[in-house]
């Protein structure tokens, strides 16, 4: 078992030992897990103000809105996903010499999914707040806004949520990141300290 540890929560890893094909498939969930933030929020914003997908997408024409807004929140997921996968996981494997085993690179992905989650709630609900606080800002400063207080509101929400989901995203990949390095370098330290 040269080269082994046994880590608290069972996963047995090799940190001296490359894994590309791991890194490969922590790549894949990445741009899954993007997709899959994408289709999840905007099955929920869809709901909330088919009006800003109408307005801001121009679907005048569209006669379901909320499908259509739940393949547009994958698609637009998916692109981005490749572009966090691909930061992700070349951050990963320099941190780790390319060792990350899939458990524990997808250990933290979920993790950042989590934290753009919890972005998107929070950019929805500034969303909410600044158009609560200044209505007449509100609509001035952002395209097609309804002028009843209900559905601004609601128009509200989806703009900033989605504007949350993107930017948190982003801040939920560097945050992993770092906690990445830090887990991975206790990982290795605590293996060193049983060889």
């Amino acid at each position: 078992m040269e080269g082994r540890s046994q880590v608290a929560d069972g996963d047995c890893y090799e940190p001296t030992r490359s894994r590309p094909l791991d890194l490969g498939a922590i790549a894949v969930s990445g741009v899954l897990a993007s997709g899959l933030l994408g289709a999840t929020t905007n099955a929920v914003n869809g709901r909330v103000s088919p009006l800003y997908f109408v307005t801001i997408l121009g679907w005048h024409d569209v006669a379901d809105v909320w499908r259509a807004s739940i393949a547009q929140g994958a698609f637009e997921g998916l692109l981005f996903g490749v572009f966090f996968s691909l930061v992700f996981t070349t951050a990963a494997g320099i941190i780790t010499g390319a060792a990350c085993p899939f458990g524990f690179g997808l250990k933290h992905l979920l993790g950042i999914l989590t934290g753009a989650y919890v972005c998107w709630a929070l950019g929805g609900l500034a969303g909410v707040g600044l158009a609560a606080l200044s209505p007449d800002f509100y609509r001035r400063a952002f395209i097609g806004v309804p002028g009843q207080h209900g559905p601004m509101l609601r128009y509200a929400w989806v703009g900033g949520s989605i504007w949350g989901a993107e930017l948190g995203g982003l801040v939920s990949v560097i945050l992993g990141l770092v906690v990445l390095r830090a887990n991975w370098r206790r990982t290795v330290r605590w293996t060193k300290e049983l060889i």
